[in-house]
């Protein structure tokens, strides 16, 4: 397998823990897509207002900002697997809310948005803590592969979630549907008990508390360049070339605005990054994570500048599964990178920050992508997006040469003047 380049599959055979909290959060992820697509149609019965389907994202995006920094300071001074587990039951009580509220069918819009953001504020408070799990549980060298696997296992949930949800929404309704999540997750917590006590690495008690805990995590991004050059360089991906609310513009001039058409256009981007994941083993066996993250950030925006130009329909789609590719290679390689050159002291507060741009560097990079379309055109915002986005990626690579050159093996000294200390 090493030999072609497939997906890694050594963490499930090096961690029993490992393998099931990695099979509970692939149903978890599978029930989170499924329960999306509920709302989607709940809201739209409700409203059929494009602004309120809009403002599903809305009310995510602001908890999972707010709740993803505190929770990396509660990663970085409790039991990691202790705030994972409560903040899972949390989300089962919002999904049961959920079921609750379609089943006696109260047509309450600020209670369904108060539950989705209830859910969504469980969801950050503990994804820090979960991305620091394949660290602690996976030697060094697996660490990229437990990160795959996991992206890959978010990329299957993305094919099959939506459409087994509209199977479920048309056959036995929405309380089933939610239901459905609500076993989903109930998986997920499964999966969180069989971990191990995992609480953090050092002088817990020496660090600091709140808003001067994050302060300090972002000392250390700030300090490092291998960790400043990722996020920037995730920041500068997402914010100049995110396409998705570009779709509708492109399909309408282009393919007729054929609702097959922008199907497609989602689906060839989860195929790219299914098939990237599948042969995971090519990043994670890599040894300049660096490189390989700054490559694949580079062609996701000359991608996304093809998808732009593109005429017929099959270029399209083509240059879409590049991209999609290319954004899991370039969140695996990264990621990997990210939790390798962390301290453990400060593993959630990073972590955490790193969660903030992968949520909502997306939903200002899809707003930016439409105001620029609604002055110029869409192609231009696309062709001009992508071609900023592998400017100021090419930049990052020029001016960090650290983040360039890292390797598995490189590991930065502590920098001065941290309040933390690590074993």
């Amino acid at each position: 397998m090493s030999r072609i380049g497939l997906i890694d599959l050594r963490p499930l055979g090096s961690s029993a823990a490992f393998t099931r909290f990695w099979l509970g959060s692939s149903l978890s992820a599978v029930g989170a897509q499924i329960t999306m697509v509920a709302v989607l149609f709940q809201v739209w019965e409700m409203t059929h207002s494009p602004f309120w389907t809009g403002a599903i994202g809305l009310a995510q995006a602001v908890p999972m900002i707010l709740c993803g920094l505190w929770g990396g300071t509660l990663a970085d001074q409790m039991d990691r697997r202790t705030l994972v587990l409560w903040t899972t039951v949390g989300q089962i009580t919002a999904v049961l809310g959920l079921a609750g509220q379609a089943l006696a069918d109260l047509d309450n819009l600020p209670l369904l948005l108060g539950l989705v953001a209830v859910s969504a504020a469980c969801s950050a408070l503990g994804a820090p803590a979960r991305r620091t799990f394949p660290t602690r549980l996976l030697p060094r060298d697996q660490v990229a592969a437990g990160i795959a696997l996991q992206l890959l296992s978010f990329q299957l949930a993305m094919l099959v979630g939506p459409a087994l949800g509209g199977i479920v929404i048309a056959e036995w309704g929405l309380t089933v549907c939610y239901l459905v999540d609500v076993v989903a997750v109930c998986a997920g917590l499964f999966g969180v008990l069989g971990l191990p006590p995992l609480p953090p690495l050092g002088n817990v008690s020496g660090q600091p508390r709140g808003v001067r805990a994050i302060a300090d995590g972002l000392r250390l991004i700030a300090r490092r360049p291998v960790l400043h050059g990722s996020c920037v360089t995730d920041l500068i991906a997402t914010l100049l070339a995110m396409p998705i609310s570009l779709f509708p513009m492109i399909n309408e001039i282009r393919f007729g605005g054929d609702p097959r058409t922008l199907g497609y256009f989602l689906s060839a981007v989860a195929v790219g990054g299914v098939l990237a994941s599948v042969f995971s083993g090519l990043t994670t066996r890599a040894r300049r994570l660096g490189a390989v993250q700054l490559g694949a950030a580079s062609v996701w925006g000359v991608a996304l500048a093809g998808f732009g130009l593109a005429g017929p329909l099959w270029l399209a789609l083509a240059c879409l599964a590049v991209a999609g590719a290319a954004d899991t290679v370039s969140v695996t390689s990264r990621g990997a990178t990210i939790q390798l050159a962390t301290p453990d002291t400060h593993l959630g507060r990073v972590s955490s920050v790193e969660h903030v741009i992968g949520a909502g560097g997306p939903n200002l990079g899809n707003f930016r992508g439409g105001l620029v379309a609604g002055v110029t055109s869409a192609p231009f915002a696309l062709v001009s997006g992508g071609l900023l986005c592998v400017v100021g990626v090419l930049t990052v690579a020029a001016t960090n040469p650290r983040l360039r050159r890292f390797t598995l093996t490189d590991l930065e000294p502590e920098p001065a003047g941290l309040s933390a200390t690590r074993d």
